[in-house]
């Protein structure tokens, strides 16, 4: 068998040594997030742990299809478990309640491919070089030789899929795809799992859509595209927020733009950006841990205090920055 990183084996024997587990994303989960959790969860229930899988916020509805037991749940106070494994989650502080209600526990491992994942846990599994977490789980699976259901496996594919832009941002490597080819080998329903991630949209989001497209603006020789989603976009649109997924890549993909930031306002002091990078050279994970935040080289991601045109101000000057370094 192919070598494997050490602390695979730590947390395969941890995971043997305990009983109860809680399962646990960041807050606002993607599909590398919902895809990561559920799959560990269900794995360990067919080894006969008693699992627990919380996020703070709601699976979003495009990947709902994913958990079709529902063990996704909102974090309740007071619980007690073995070890909480936390994945795809860069910092502590970005798993929101789920964090904060599992506090009482004996172990914690952290599952994550961020670079700029501090190490948080009392068992720490970081790759970077990983483009999804999904694969990380892959991994852990293969190692344990825990069997891969056709559930695991949608989660998985789906988990990988969408963290690489469906096998295309640069991230993507080519175990990437043999990991993809075997989750299908496994099961995995692509046609399905393609249908709901890519191809089925509330009308909402396509009215926040022609919203983008009729608001982004752009800066420094159109290398610098930026859009502001405020709560009367999502009021007006009927949008919720969990609609804003991708939604930067639409920008990102014009073809001068360098760099892409989409503002959104959460309190009227309080802005969360999003970040992505077309160029190698241009790393906005920099640029967003100047703000408190962190991400990829590609793509990252902060929250800001502040009166908005001086959130504005800032990141698109620390962009502007970025890409001057980088000539």
């Amino acid at each position: 068998m192919k070598s494997h990183p050490q602390v695979i084996d730590r947390i395969i024997e941890i995971i043997r040594e305990h009983k109860t587990f809680c399962i646990v994303g960041h807050i606002r989960p993607d599909g590398d997030c919902v895809g990561s959790q559920l799959a560990l969860a269900m794995a360990l229930q067919n080894e006969g742990k008693r699992v627990t899988c919380w996020n703070e916020d709601p699976i979003p509805q495009k990947y709902k299809f994913l958990d079709p037991e529902g063990l996704f749940q909102k974090p309740k106070p007071g619980k007690e478990f073995d070890c909480v494994i936390a994945t795809d989650c860069a910092s502590l502080a970005r798993l929101g309640k789920a964090g904060k209600y599992s506090m009482r526990r004996k172990m914690m491992v952290n599952i994550d491919h961020h670079e700029s994942n501090p190490r948080y846990g009392d068992v720490n599994w970081v790759s970077a070089r990983e483009p999804s977490c999904g694969e990380l789980i892959y991994r852990l699976l293969k190692v344990a030789r825990w069997p891969i259901t056709k559930n695991i496996a949608d989660n998985l594919f789906a988990a990988v899929s969408t963290d690489t832009g469906s096998f295309q941002y640069p991230t993507t490597r080519p175990g990437t795809f043999h990991t993809g080819a075997e989750l299908v080998t496994r099961g995995a329903d692509l046609a399905k799992i393609c249908h709901e991630v890519y191809q089925s949209y509330p009308l909402s989001r396509a009215r926040l859509l022609r919203h983008l497209y009729n608001h982004f603006k752009l800066t420094d020789g159109d290398r610098i595209a930026y859009l502001w989603l405020k709560k009367k976009d999502f009021a007006r649109t009927g949008a919720e927020i969990n609609d804003t997924e991708g939604l930067i890549d639409h920008i990102r993909a014009i073809e001068p733009v360098v760099i892409a930031c989409v503002f959104e306002e959460i309190e009227p002091e309080l802005t969360r950006i999003s970040l992505r990078s077309k160029d190698p050279s241009v790393n906005v994970n920099e640029v967003a841990a100047q703000f408190g935040g962190g991400g990829h080289p590609a793509a990252a991601g902060a929250r800001i205090p502040g009166k908005p045109l001086a959130v504005q101000r800032q990141v698109i000057a620390a962009a502007k920055r970025a890409l001057a370094a980088a000539k």
